[in-house]
């Protein structure tokens, strides 16, 4: 039976996001890792490596296909109770001690995650668009592993789509590189990022840098992509109310209208001795948030226990534009033009341009396809 890596090593192409070197090494520019890699050695992410001279990436293969409710994702702000069909392939660059997805990041640094092998399925771009097409999906999004890492293929399938008038989306740890937004920056509508805390030490034990992850949410909004934050609040990890106060200030400081969601951990994979997030953390947090100046700040992950912090109000009145329990839409009530019915006020994000068409009260539950 073929193993693991001879699967992913032969579903590779030749990578885009690359800086070609003397003595046939390659620099790959997907993530900010920025990874030198020579003859015969793979990146950090261990599935983007150097062929004889050539970045070799993943192609042609997803190792998840479902249907999910945008607001899984979670995006509040692009779109409620549409469909987003979600992509994912292998590998990583950070390897987070608590990874919900730890059997498809993990892939090729843990022995643990080898039975991914039965996830892979080999498709098209074609493929995937077409049941995008059957399914009614309004957005199709790249998740389930970082799909930094794994843009040239996400870029194939986003040409489709977009062909067909989706918007596309990432779920990402915002780990990138200026290079890789700029290759995106075509066919990518919105972005949410991971921002894990607000401490470089805690970055370094996930794998990563702060500041990197900083720049590309200051930069991401520049660009003109809708961007939505997720910190998912973890005890003794990123939940002292001063660290909390240190990410609310920072993003308000780059736009007070990046909606953050605060959402409750669970024991999972190697971080199973802290304790799960109880209700009355998030509502600190969301109240934080509110304090520092977001206007849009989302409690998730236990619903019907975070009083409001689930719905959508305007920031300008207060009314409720969006209600919301769990995955589930229950109530829209923005006009066409993306405002308050009630005080006019302009509500930042992607919205239905016939709101009479929201879908409401669906099953908000995924389904594998």
């Amino acid at each position: 039976m073929p193993t693991l890596v001879n699967v992913l090593d032969s579903l590779t192409a030749d990578g885009e996001l690359v800086e070609m070197l003397p003595e046939e090494a390659v620099r790959c520019l997907a993530c900010a890792h920025r990874c030198l890699i020579r003859k015969g050695r793979r990146g950090i992410c261990q599935v983007r490596f150097n062929r004889d001279g050539h970045l070799r990436v993943p192609w042609g293969y997803v190792s998840g296909l479902q249907a999910d409710p945008i607001e899984k994702k979670p995006f509040f702000h692009v779109l409620p109770g549409e469909i987003a069909l979600t992509f994912g392939m292998l590998g990583c660059d950070f390897h987070c001690g608590y990874c919900q997805n730890w059997l498809t990041s993990q892939v090729l640094r843990d022995p643990a995650a080898d039975e991914s092998i039965y996830y892979i399925r080999k498709v098209t771009p074609e493929q995937v668009a077409e049941t995008a097409r059957r399914v009614d999906a309004a957005v199709v999004v790249s998740s389930y592993n970082e799909p930094l890492i794994t843009s040239e293929w996400a870029v194939a399938i986003f040409k489709q789509v977009k062909a067909d008038g989706r918007k596309c989306a990432y779920v990402s740890n915002g780990n990138a590189t200026p290079e890789v937004l700029e290759y995106l920056r075509p066919y990518l509508d919105a972005y949410k990022i991971d921002l894990k805390s607000m401490q470089d030490k805690n970055y370094r034990r996930l794998g990563g840098v702060l500041k990197n992850v900083q720049d590309t949410i200051q930069r991401a909004r520049q660009m003109g992509l809708w961007v939505e934050v997720v910190t998912l609040v973890v005890p003794g990890f990123n939940d002292s109310t001063e660290e909390l106060w240190d990410t609310a200030r920072f993003l308000a400081g780059v736009s007070a209208d990046i909606p953050w969601h605060v959402t409750a951990f669970h024991k999972d994979y190697r971080m199973t001795g802290a304790d799960n997030t109880p209700a009355r953390t998030l509502l600190r947090a969301a109240e934080i948030g509110r304090e520092a100046g977001l206007r849009y700040v989302y409690a998730g992950n236990l619903p019907g226990r975070v009083d409001e912090y689930e719905n959508t109000t305007c920031h300008h009145c207060n009314a409720t534009l969006v209600q919301r329990h769990g995955y589930v839409i229950s109530g829209y009530h923005i006009s066409p033009d993306g405002k308050c019915p009630k005080c006019g006020r302009e509500v930042a994000g992607i919205w239905a341009e016939k709101p009479q068409g929201t879908k409401l009260e669906g099953a908000g539950m995924p389904w594998r396809i």
